[in-house]
């Protein structure tokens, strides 16, 4: 299919309708997630087309536009992210349209940077609108995470991997966030500071869904086994207790509380990361890998799994189990007492709930990443070469109603990693070809939204508090600068626990508390310092993070340690004494890739300059890569290639400069790196030079970015599979 067939189809004229259906009506149901308000891929919308075309046969309205993941359907809007762009133009792009008629009504380009992923991973996790505000959450793959509201405008965000350490990887797979009650909750793998710092972990964060304050952090498992998963969260009510189920990067399935994020239950599946969402039906839970078992030298497995217990229920919690079914990706989902599942080579599977029998199998295609749909007595299936297929399922197998093979402009099969939305009557999906409506155009188009899922009832609070929570759990604050604190506590069971009044305390900061409300005003003439405000009632206590940055210029000799306010590396970074002299040294990685980047102040810094002092060593013919990192661009020092790399984004290299230049091992060189901004580009200079001698008067390096990253954090960055050291770390103000 090409490019002018779709602009074709895109003319189809839409028929008005003054119809409006009751609220609450099954043909008026939105799709607000990717999985759909149900969480299960399945919708209650009948009525829906069991045939389309992509030459226009009930192609309701096309819009061109490099998708590569569920688009949501609310407020009358779909929405959805993807990629846009060539060369130093590459950019991750939100964009939402009008429902009826694929008008667009607003987009905002994303520059990508502090990342390997590569240009054709990028918008891989979806969108999640919220059907009580209009507000839409996105995040990049790159780690930055916005809400915008109707009207495109950014109410608020974070740059996960500068403020939180999340690590980005390079394999683009992206979790989703999810909305549960006011929570925004986020699965994030990572390194950061304090407490949180060290070796890298799977974490759910939960951030207030108007504000973005951080409310939990939960820690639930053990080392990651892959840095890069995209298993999402799903809520139930299971004994009364409102959690949040996933699958880990250490290969569990995980149970937390939804208001608190303390781990119920562990259930270890996979000797690999899990990227599969779990479903639940009553009591169970339906999940899949991809990977190696724990108990047996195979590939694969599905698994239903008790919900009841508490601890770990590895041993104790399997119903049933098939093995060898090598579900990877694809999440499943559960009608009528059948669990729908497809595997990595597109084979859709029919299984019993109840008993694990596989009932039958129909291939889809190839390869199997998307996870299917049901409504209407149907599945609705996209399959990543291209295959769109409509499917009545039956006792004993499946007939295909509609099979679809989209291209791209060049006769290339589409990519569709994308699964169906159902809303308003109509199917909406996206592929690397576009962003596709399909259903009746006689129909009315009537966007109501659907009640949310009873998930059925919890336990009556006991009023006994088991837990608090200090909100904001995370916080970034400069010098002077007062925090509002408030308390908020919890029974057992994770239900609300009154309003207690607490004890506050300080544990490392300096500053004056302003009474018993929990405010605090951070010392207006101290140096960056790191800590927690620590609230207390009777022997429960809990803790917010907090780091305060003052004014530049700031200076790290290492005398006291590592900062403890930088964030992110792992446990190959550390302080260290050598020869007499406190450094900051940087090893190769025990486990995984010896690249790593450590941010030293908050992501929304601009105009600004880093030097530091670097050496490494050499071992054979190894040779590191030292570096410094401002406002989202890298100043690499090379050594195998003997050479200085100026770029912004390294998996694409885009606007990057290479520069010959010689340096040798055991020397010390000072680096510099300068970014300067205006409204047409940045400026990005760096100078090397021997330590000890003059700084030259000129740049050795100078490239310029016409499409400017704004603002970012400070930093350093080094690949290593030897030592490499740093030393005397300073950030300033660029002279006017």
């Amino acid at each position: 299919m090409t490019t002018a067939i779709h602009r074709a189809a895109a003319r189809v004229t839409l028929l008005a309708s003054s119809l409006v259906l009751a609220a609450g009506s099954a043909s008026a149901q939105d799709w607000p997630s990717w999985r759909g308000r149900m969480q299960n891929g399945v919708s209650e919308q009948t009525g829906l087309v069991s045939n389309w075309s992509v030459d226009g046969e009930n192609l309701i309205w096309f819009q061109e536009y490099i998708g590569r993941s569920t688009p949501a359907v609310f407020d009358g809007r779909v929405c959805a992210n993807g990629r846009t762009g060539d060369g130093v133009a590459k950019k991750e792009i939100v964009t939402c349209w009008d429902a009826e008629d694929g008008a667009k009504l607003w987009e905002h380009t994303f520059p990508v940077f502090n990342t390997t992923v590569p240009f054709n991973r990028v918008g891989w996790g979806s969108v999640t609108g919220d059907p009580e505000t209009g507000t839409l959450y996105a995040l990049n793959v790159d780690g930055h995470l916005h809400a915008f509201d109707r009207d495109g405008n950014i109410v608020w965000s974070w740059r996960l991997g500068e403020d939180l350490g999340r690590a980005s990887g390079y394999g683009g797979r992206t979790s989703t966030p999810i909305l549960d009650e006011d929570r925004l909750v986020l699965s994030v793998i990572g390194s950061a500071w304090g407490d949180l710092g060290g070796p890298p972990r799977h974490r759910y964060v939960a951030f207030d869904k108007a504000t973005g304050e951080v409310r939990w952090v939960s820690t639930p498992g053990g080392q990651p086994a892959d840095l890069n998963t995209q298993s999402v969260p799903v809520v139930a009510v299971v004994g009364g207790q409102r959690l949040l189920i996933d699958g880990n990067a250490d290969g569990n399935i995980y149970a937390i509380q939804a208001r608190t994020g303390r781990k119920v239950w562990e259930f270890h599946l996979s000797k690999r990361g899990i990227n599969v969402s779990p479903v639940v039906d009553g009591t169970t839970v339906y999940v899949a890998h991809s990977e190696e078992n724990l108990d047996a030298g195979t590939m694969g497995r599905v698994v239903a799994i008790d919900a009841t217990g508490s601890g770990d229920i590895t041993a104790t919690g399997e119903i049933w189990r098939i093995n060898e079914l090598a579900v990877g990706f694809s999440s499943p989902l559960i009608q009528d007492g059948r669990l729908y599942f497809i595997d990595n080579s597109a084979n859709l599977s029919a299984i019993d709930a109840d008993s694990g029998n596989v009932v039958w199998e129909h291939s889809v295609g190839t390869v199997g990443k998307s996870s299917p749909v049901w409504a209407d007595g149907r599945l609705y299936v996209t399959e990543v070469n291209g295959n769109v297929h409509i499917l009545q399922p039956g006792s004993d197998g499946v007939t295909e109603l509609d099979s679809e093979d989209i291209e791209v402009a060049d006769g290339r099969e589409a990519e569709i990693y994308g699964s169906f939305a159902l809303a308003y009557g109509r199917l909406y999906f996206t592929a690397e070809s576009g962003i596709y409506c399909i259903g009746d155009p006689d129909a009315p188009f009537a966007p109501t939204p659907a009640a949310s899922p009873d998930l059925g009832p919890e336990s009556e609070p006991t009023g006994t508090i088991a837990s608090l929570q200090v909100v904001p759990a995370e916080v970034i604050a400069t010098a002077g600068e007062t925090i509002d604190f408030r308390l908020l506590a919890f029974d057992a069971n994770g239900q609300p626990a009154g309003e207690p009044t607490a004890t506050w305390s300080l544990e490392g900061l300096t500053g004056s508390r302003l009474g018993a409300d929990g405010a605090f005003e951070a010392d207006p003439g101290a140096a960056n310092q790191a800590g927690r405000v620590v609230a207390t009632v009777g022997d429960v206590s809990a803790a917010a993070r907090v780091r305060i940055f003052s004014p530049l210029p700031w200076t790290e000799s290492f005398d006291d340690g590592r900062p403890p306010y930088w964030i992110g590396g792992g446990g190959s970074l550390a302080a260290v004494e050598e020869g007499g002299e406190p450094l900051f040294r940087k090893g190769p990685s025990r486990t995984g890739i010896h690249r790593h980047a450590i941010y030293i102040g908050p992501s929304g810094m601009s105009n600004y300059t880093v030097q530091a002092d670097v050496m490494s060593t050499e071992r054979g013919r190894r040779r590191p890569d030292i570096g410094l990192i401002n406002s989202g661009y890298t100043m690499d020092l090379q050594g195998n290639h003997q050479r200085i790399e100026v770029r912004s984004w390294a998996a694409e290299l885009r606007m990057a400069e290479r520069f010959p230049f010689a340096w040798d091992p055991d020397v010390w060189y000072t680096l510099k790196l300068r970014v300067d901004l205006d409204d047409d580009r940045a400026l990005i200079r760096g100078k090397v030079w021997r330590r000890g001698s003059p700084e030259p008067d000129d740049w050795t390096v100078t490239v310029e970015d016409p499409e400017p990253v704004r603002r970012g954090s400070p930093g350093l960055i080094g690949y290593s599979p030897i030592d490499i050291y740093y030393d005397n770390v300073q950030v300033m103000e660029n002279p006017r």
